[in-house]
């Protein structure tokens, strides 16, 4: 889009824009990165959702199936699952709390942190060798959305919780 029908947009009609555009192409640019991990991993890549909890736990070491099901905005039931898978691949560690034995306590292990950083190295490389195509507009123009996008994900996060 244009500057000048930019300038001729309504603030509602930018807004609009915006989202319409960010709905279409956030998702589009993530299938596609996810497709350039294809082959480049010498085992099967694992899915989202327990990319997600991994690098959730790697975070947020010690957290609870609890505590990770609503930081990702996902049923405790579902997360449970995950760590039972992740857990027999050797991804997660369960430990039991001592006050509340009905409790346990996640903790990635050293094979899930060197697979989360081959995951994120290769998508990164990927990304950086687009990076490099595009105009030094183009660029100057992603770094200064960064913050923004940073800000509308919280936003997101916050109105979901």
């Amino acid at each position: 889009m244009s500057g000048i029908s930019e300038a001729r947009q309504s603030p509602s009609q930018r807004v609009d824009h915006v989202a319409a555009s960010l709905v279409a192409c956030l998702p589009a640019l993530n299938r596609y990165v996810e497709r350039s991990l294809e082959g480049q991993l010498p085992y099967p890549k694992p899915p989202e959702r327990q990319l997600a909890l991994l690098r959730y736990v790697a975070e947020h070491d010690g957290a609870t199936v609890h505590k990770a099901a609503d930081a990702l905005q996902m049923k405790p039931n579902n997360v449970s699952a995950l760590v039972t898978r992740l857990t027999e691949a050797g991804l997660l560690e369960r430990h039991q709390d001592e006050a509340d034995k009905r409790v346990a306590h996640l903790r990635i292990t050293a094979k899930a942190r060197q697979r989360i950083g081959e995951v994120e190295d290769i998508a990164a490389r990927q990304l950086m060798s687009a990076l490099r195509t595009l105009t030094d507009g183009d660029l100057d123009a992603l770094g200064s959305a960064l913050g923004a996008l940073e800000a509308l994900t919280r936003q997101l996060r916050d109105r979901v919780s």
